[in-house]
């Protein structure tokens, strides 16, 4: 029997099967649930996603409202899609909604959930988050990184002027992913590149198939036969990750017994591991404390948190700027008020480049860097008169949420950083359920200071040091912005520019 029929075999048996079970264990049940489209048996609503949900709930959403409800296989989903409808959720029942589901890709990537990302509510998380955000994340610790993002962008500067000198058609996406590599390693890993590992290969097919769509996530008992091939995908990338870590943190135990290294700038997993035999939980009996298996999840957690997501903020704004060239001079303009042309662009500049900070605000609110959010109930509640059983999911389409045409009005879609210019409170935190493109409340991103810091200076440094150029003569409306789904929405194709030298160079370096 061929491997086709075989797997068709296996899924008509099994949705039979399924189906006498569901309609055998179906109990009515009144209590009112929100709409949503009519599930089919076994698989629900699953053929409807599309390859790419965000765009697909939000075409849903239009027709049934912004609290609607799908089933995913025999999952039963209710997806958010506005912010007055995300309020009565992520305000009023916060606490019920921090958890997060467990997912098949988080067994692999969240060491079992021990980092952050995929951790249920609790106590275990509440104190590693407590950890990450005194010890790593705070202004002070980010800002104490400063100087190392400065370093790596002049070495960046450098290299793009002798190719623009050449008038090369630049990768600007590769460029930008190899820089925020390369800050993101020194930052949390002391290190740039490891050679005998593709770290970024790894981080980004693991960032792709974790948000890839898995069938056993919904109809669980498929997941034996691992149909997509996706848990041994898993299997594969973590091993590989989970060895280079365990090397590198072997490195940095070796170093730190070092005397002559006492003096050494301490990164991420210096701190993370000033952490190890640390109670997890004062409270818990078990006296669990942090181990290397807790680092090293957290650690996969910072680095894929931080390259990925800041990568894809300053490749949307760079296209964008490349797309409506009246921001990109009135950027341009306001760098050479603030900087002028005879520097390069530093950190405590950015406070001053409030056209700058605008424009990065537009860009995350068309570009959210998870443009799906997903939650869990902790127990039973009723939101807007549905109620919610413990353990249900919920999904915040915050992609949708930005591009509300009755929250920013009928020019949604477009990139206008202006119509933040009278939205003092619409603040990158989220204070507002307006706009909230790093999550909002107890799950809220922690990183927001560090992946902040480091796409402004990463924008203005490349905007103010060169002028850019679509190749070939394309007109700014014809670059391509198609975007692909997964945990973020990076662009399809990479984006291509030319670079032109226009700062005075002189006393650069």
């Amino acid at each position: 029997m061929s491997t086709s029929l075989l797997i068709l075999s296996t899924f008509v048996i099994t949705f039979i099967i399924s189906f006498i079970f569901l309609r055998r264990n179906h109990t009515k049940d009144d209590r009112r649930h929100p709409p949503g489209p009519p599930p089919f048996p076994v698989i629900g609503n699953l053929h409807m996603l599309g390859k790419l949900p965000h765009r697909t709930l939000r075409a849903l959403a239009q027709q049934y409202g912004p609290i609607m409800s799908l089933r995913l296989g025999q999952v039963p989903i209710v997806v958010v899609s506005s912010s007055e409808a995300a309020e009565h959720f992520l305000k009023a029942h916060d606490a019920v909604f921090a958890s997060r589901p467990i997912l098949e890709a988080s067994k692999y990537f969240g060491y079992g959930s021990k980092g952050l990302v995929f951790s249920e509510y609790g106590p275990y998380w509440r104190h590693m988050r407590k950890v990450c955000t005194l010890q790593l994340l705070s202004a002070s610790k980010v800002e104490s990184f400063a100087p190392l993002r400065e370093r790596e962008l002049k070495l960046a500067v450098k290299s793009v002027e002798e190719r623009a000198a050449r008038g090369e058609v630049l990768d600007l996406s590769a460029v930008v992913q190899d820089l925020v590599e390369n800050i993101v390693y020194k930052m949390v890993l002391g290190c740039s590149k490891h050679d005998e590992f593709d770290l970024k290969g790894l981080i980004q097919n693991g960032m792709n198939i974790t948000g890839a769509f898995n069938v056993t996530d919904y109809l669980p008992w498929l997941g034996p036969l691992d149909l997509q091939g996706l848990n041994r995908s898993y299997k594969k990338i973590s091993t590989a990750l989970d060895q280079l870590l365990e090397k590198i943190i072997k490195e940095h135990e070796h170093r730190s017994s070092d005397v002559q290294n006492e003096q050494h700038h301490k990164d991420f997993i210096d701190i993370l591991l000033s952490q190890m035999n640390q109670p997890i939980d004062p409270y818990d009996e078990g006296n669990h404390v942090i181990d290397q298996t807790n680092i090293k999840a957290i650690l996969l957690d910072m680095i894929s948190a931080a390259f990925e997501t800041s990568a894809t903020v300053v490749e949307w704004t760079l296209s964008e700027l490349l797309r409506h060239p009246r921001v990109m001079k009135n950027v341009q303009d306001e760098l050479d008020n603030v900087v002028g042309r005879n520097r390069l662009v530093e950190e405590n500049d950015l406070a001053k480049l409030s056209y700058l900070d605008i424009v990065i605000k537009e860009t995350l609110r068309l570009y959210p860097p998870g443009p799906l959010v997903p939650r869990e109930s902790t127990e039973d509640a009723i939101v807007q008169g549905y109620f919610l059983k413990k353990k249900s999911r919920i999904i915040i389409n915050l992609w949708a949420m930005g591009r509300d045409s009755k929250i920013w009005s009928e020019n949604a879609e477009i990139f206008y950083p202006e119509r933040f210019i009278n939205n003092i409170n619409l603040d990158f935190r989220g204070y507002d359920l307006q706009y909230i493109p790093f999550g909002f409340g107890r799950r809220g991103c922690p990183g927001v200071n560090l992946g902040l810091a480091t796409v402004k200076l990463v924008v203005a440094q490349l905007v103010h040091c060169f002028s850019w150029e679509l190749p070939g003569g394309m007109t700014p409306v014809e670059l391509d912005m198609s975007e692909k789904f997964g945990l973020t929405i990076p662009r399809v194709k990479h984006l291509l520019a030319v670079p032109r030298n226009r700062l005075r160079r002189e006393s650069f370096y």
